[in-house]
């Protein structure tokens, strides 16, 4: 069963491709997305990974939580699921 990742504080120089590269010396990734803001067409900071072990992804977190990239101190953890706060 695959792991998704939220990665916050991100760059907005950051790629998909980059944080694709970045999670990948941790094991297989089945995709890395980056959130696009609709009006401005820019990165929100923030995306999400998957990844299709959940050793590798734990180790990914352990490795890339808090680490500085491109001038940025990466928040990582296991992504929360999405509720329907309509009620």
């Amino acid at each position: 069963m695959s792991t998704n990742i939220y990665v916050g504080n991100l760059s907005y120089e950051m790629t998909e491709t980059k944080l694709n590269e970045l999670f990948s010396v941790h094991g297989s990734v089945s995709s890395a997305k980056i959130i696009i803001d609709q009006y401005t067409g820019g990165s929100k900071g923030f995306g999400f990974i998957e990844m299709k072990d959940r050793n590798e992804a734990d180790k990914a977190i352990n490795d890339l939580n808090g680490k500085n990239i491109l001038n940025r101190e990466m928040k990582v953890n296991i992504a929360k699921p999405k509720t329907n706060n309509w009620n």
